[in-house]
This record gives structure tokens, sequence and C-alpha cells, in this order.
């Protein structure tokens, strides 16, 4: 991975604006969440960036996890799946590699 600066984020680590997100940036935030991105993290990702551009927000987890296994089947429709991917509180992580705002649902 190149070096890549990090556009402006808030005290939380989720880009100020959503417009400064690309793959590169969304590289280098799951870096320092010590992920490394393999396709089944892009597939998420990209659902979630669908989704937040769709309806202009990001579900509780169990909504998302409903609406993951209607799109793109059971075996990843479920909260074992996202948290294997997104340790620690899965939606939270991946909207903030997504570059979406903080989940308005996550403490």
């Amino acid at each position: 991975m190149s070096d890549i600066t990090i556009p402006e984020r808030d005290s939380e680590g989720y880009l100020k604006q959503l417009s400064d997100w690309s793959p590169a940036v969304a590289e280098a935030i799951a870096a320092q969440e010590n992920i490394e991105l393999t396709p089944n993290h892009w597939e998420m990702i990209e659902f979630l960036r669908n989704l937040y551009q769709e309806y202009g927000v990001i579900p509780p987890m169990r909504i998302l996890v409903k609406a993951i296994g209607q799109s793109l089947g059971t075996d990843k429709g479920n909260s074992i799946y996202l948290m294997q991917l997104f340790s620690g509180t899965p939606v939270r992580v991946a909207s903030k590699i997504a570059g979406l705002p903080k989940p308005t649902n996550c403490l």
C-alpha cells in the first residue's frame, strides 16, 4: 500500500467530507484498524456505500444483516460474518472504512 494522507476526520476517525473517500483512503483507514481488506470486505463496503447513497442512513445491525442476507445471501447476512470481517463494532468500523458518517444508532 502506498503512503496516503487520510483526509480530515472527526474526533472518532470518520471522514468529515464524504467526498474525500477513495479506495486508497479506505485501505489507509483499514490499516489503522488493523484490517487487511479482502474481496469480502470490499463487497460489504460497496454494499454499505450503496445503501447509504440510496437511503441516507446506515441501519441498525439487525436491519443491516437482513438487508445483506436478502441481497448477498444468508451466508453473508449474519452478524457473525460481519464481526469476522470488521471486529469490535462491525457497523461502526465498516462505516468508517467506507467513508460514511458514524451510524446514529451506535454508542
